[in-house]
């Protein structure tokens, strides 16, 4: 990477780390990050697991360029749901989301005092993925991915879904209800959000899918993009027809949202209380002003310029609210 452009990033995390220690009302004797000292302490992250390889793409190019080795950014992978639970009780600084906050999660943050910024930091296709030996299905539609995945559904075979297909049980992998990728399926998919089938193998863990479906020749779950990429040796993607014709997963698709009805954004939230420690400030200015490289390095869609004016103007607002 330009250093003249790793230098900008560091001076603009040590701007924003200034302005988080005023923000608070710090009494310092000059150790801080606006003086250039070193900064330490945890960053914590947590929630989405489709959103965690951004993330932890974040942390590793933070931990290798930034020259704050006393800082330790942790990622974990609660689901959306179960991050926004931690999110909301104070208990980490920055929430990984595959979907937007909820009106139920955002009345917990408030109860508790944590404000935030929701940020757009790339976008997604949800993948519907089967096995390497499936010949027979390369393309399903929206009705079709409906009948198999819909509420008391009991198509328990390839050839319930199109008579064209063999005689093949039907073996389901896919999101737990934690994970914000199940609350965007549903609700695509079978037109509420939460409404599903519940007799498949769930899991917040995506390679429990990965290998569900890698190691079952009738299997078929989805997960993000980003999943499939790196397991594309192993799975084979499905093209969906939301109306329109049959569409491949892609970053062009998604990116132009010709990839309908599943590709989507992906956020990270920020809580103010976490930007006014310094080491937080630090890391989501690195993150923010990286993301280009960040997007790359994790193999998501990247944000459209669009997107990027606005990721902009709330990143402002971040920094104007500490």
């Amino acid at each position: 990477m330009n250093r003249n452009v790793l230098s900008r990033r560091v001076l603009a995390g040590v701007a924003l780390a200034a302005l988080a220690l005023t923000g608070c009302g710090s009494d310092t004797d000059g150790d801080t990050a606006g003086s250039g000292e070193a900064l330490s302490g945890e960053v914590k992250v947590d929630g989405s697991s489709t959103v965690a390889p951004l993330s932890e793409a974040a942390a590793s190019f933070y931990g290798e360029e930034a020259g704050q080795p006393g800082v330790n950014v942790s990622v974990g992978t609660s689901g959306t749901g179960g991050g926004f639970e931690k999110f909301c009780k104070g208990e980490t600084d920055i929430s990984d989301a595959s979907r937007p906050i909820k009106d139920e999660e955002k009345a917990a943050c408030e109860a508790a005092g944590i404000q935030y910024k929701e940020l757009i930091v790339a976008n997604d296709a949800l993948t519907v993925v089967v096995n390497k030996e499936n010949t027979w299905a390369d393309c399903l539609t929206v009705d079709q991915l409906k009948k198999i995945w819909e509420p008391n559904s009991k198509v328990a075979s390839w050839n319930q879904v199109d008579p064209s297909f063999p005689n093949e049980p039907l073996e389901l992998f896919g999101a737990g209800t934690d994970s914000g990728t199940f609350d965007y399926f549903t609700d695509e998919i079978n037109g509420e959000e939460g409404a599903s089938r519940t007799d498949y193998t769930a899991s917040e863990n995506d390679n429990v899918t990965v290998q569900g479906v890698a190691g079952t020749k009738g299997g078929l779950g989805y997960f993000g993009f980003t999943y499939f990429e790196e397991n594309a040796d192993k799975l084979k993607a499905l093209k969906v027809d939301g109306g329109e014709g049959c569409v491949e997963p892609s970053l062009e698709t998604a990116q132009s949202n010709a990839y309908k009805p599943l590709s989507r954004p992906l956020f990270i939230y920020v809580s103010d209380s976490g930007a006014k420690k310094p080491q937080v400030a630090d890391f989501v200015t690195f993150y923010i002003e990286s993301i280009d490289d960040i997007v790359k390095e994790a193999k998501f869609v990247p944000l459209t310029e669009e997107q990027k004016s606005t990721l902009k103007s709330e990143f402002d607002a971040l920094k104007a609210s500490i």
